[in-house]
């Protein structure tokens, strides 16, 4: 009995022991106490209530992108110590999704097949989540810097077989009463007999009957007030100008759309839903232009940076941020070197585009021009490159991408898996590798609402 009590004590006294040392080394009085702080935001974070939901897609982005973006700036972008998980972006038809069908599956929680917006692979309408909080008496919202009509806002309030009727898709977004429409495409709201695409609806005047507020230029962006409940603006006849010409115009920057579109969609005592996309990412992508891909990606961190200040005010907003696929096969290091320096392309001042169009028949000014806009001077046989080109566009960006250590390879979309992060009340949902049709899904739960699909 003696020999029983005995071993009892010493077995308590080692544990007492441990459990002393233990304490004392690993748990120091700061480190409990971040422990807590981390601890209660992340019940706050689970527990919360939802009753906003900001959806931000920049188009084509991936972790390549998010990896040169912060060397780029020098720092972390806003969004990474909100990173989630990861999701899978395989369409219904391919294993390499174009950004309708993957619009879809983030929009409706339904995969479909490649080219078509708001219905099913066997082309049956499906419900997506902006439909859905309209049903429940929210405000919705979609603001993009390419035309409003492209895919990616098409999928949230339109069903077409092809993501190309563009002016069928801008008719339903006025029967479907999206409450503020931001973005380039006004082509696709007026009558062919004035230059537009609408054969017989000239939408913005429907619009204008509808109680939209229709606005064209930046400053008038900034007019807007607690007065206007719906607004249509139509920033120009097609895509909004990239971020490194976008001075050059009149168009509002993705945070100023944004921000009018939060101060508008928040006036709703019953919340609202907005989805915010960083289009011209993508563009860039297709198009090999290190120098655009970033410059955009940093107008899309800036509208993020608006999203998630709100969240922080609301306490009732949650931010969520995933790319629909990737672009280009962005790669982060190229040519066989250790090594890579996009943080240079804060000097190139002009999109491959631009720098093409300054070119002059002869081609003869290749140096001057790539000189003017960038920090490079081209050797002989890069000169002899571009010219001798059937698009010189692309050999200026491969040959700026190759300067600073980014590699590409595709022209077109690539299937890896794309992260997700997430801001506000609920976001510990988005944990762990999702498909993308999860996303809508959990939207809807955390906002206790029903997404029929």
């Amino acid at each position: 009995m003696s020999k029983r009590i005995g071993v009892v004590l010493l077995s308590f006294l080692l544990i007492f022991s441990g459990l002393l040392l233990g304490t004392t080394e690993a748990k120091p009085e700061w480190a409990g106490k971040q422990h807590q702080q981390e601890r209660t935001q992340l019940d706050k974070n689970n527990n919360g209530k939802v009753k906003n939901v900001i959806y931000m897609i920049p188009d084509g982005f991936n972790a390549d992108y998010a990896t040169n973006y912060r060397w780029y700036k020098g720092d972390d972008a806003v969004w990474d110590e909100h990173l989630k998980g990861m999701f899978k972006t395989y369409s219904a038809n391919s294993r390499v999704t174009d950004s309708a069908a993957a619009g879809t599956a983030m929009a409706t929680g339904v995969k479909t097949n490649n080219g078509v917006v708001g219905l099913d692979k066997d082309g049956n309408k499906v419900e997506t989540i902006l439909e859905a909080s309209k049903k429940e008496g929210k405000s919705t919202g979609l603001v993009a810097t390419s035309t409003i009509t492209h895919a990616t806002p098409a999928v949230f309030a339109a069903h077409v077989e092809s993501r190309n009727n563009q002016a069928v898709i801008a008719k339903q977004y006025i029967a479907n009463d999206v409450d503020v429409l931001l973005g380039g495409g006004k082509d696709y709201f007026t009558l062919e007999s004035d230059g537009g695409k609408q054969k017989d609806d000239h939408l913005i005047e429907q619009a204008k009957d509808k109680g939209y507020t229709f606005i064209e230029t930046r400053q008038e962006l900034k007019a807007i007030n607690n007065k206007d409940k719906k607004v249509l603006g139509l920033f120009a006849n097609d895509a909004l100008a990239p971020e490194l010409h976008r001075d050059l115009t009149e168009e509002p920057s993705l945070a100023e759309m944004t921000t009018a579109a939060i101060d508008v969609l928040s006036q709703n005592k019953d919340g609202f839903f907005l989805m915010v996309e960083g289009s011209q990412i993508d563009w860039a992508g297709h198009a090999h232009d290190a120098a655009w891909a970033m410059s955009d990606v940093e107008a899309f961190e800036k509208a993020v940076e608006v999203a998630i200040e709100y969240a922080k005010r609301d306490g009732k907003t949650l931010v969520v941020i995933g790319g629909d696929h990737e672009t280009g096969g962005m790669t982060v290091g190229a040519n066989g070197v250790y090594d890579v320096e996009p943080e240079i392309l804060k000097e190139v001042t002009a999109t491959g585009n631009f720098m093409a169009q300054e070119l002059n028949q002869q081609r003869s000014n290749i140096r001057e021009v790539i000189e003017k806009y960038t920090p490079f001077t081209l050797s002989d046989e890069e000169v002899q490159v571009i010219k001798d080109s059937k698009n010189p566009a692309n050999e200026i960006n491969d040959i700026l991408s190759d300067k600073v250590l980014i590699g590409w390879t595709s022209g077109a979309h690539t299937g890896v898996d794309i992260p997700v992060y997430a801001y506000g009340p609920q976001s510990e949902r988005f944990v762990g590798l999702l498909e993308n049709t999860d996303l809508p899904i959990i939207m809807a739960e955390v906002m206790k609402i029903e997404l029929n699909n």
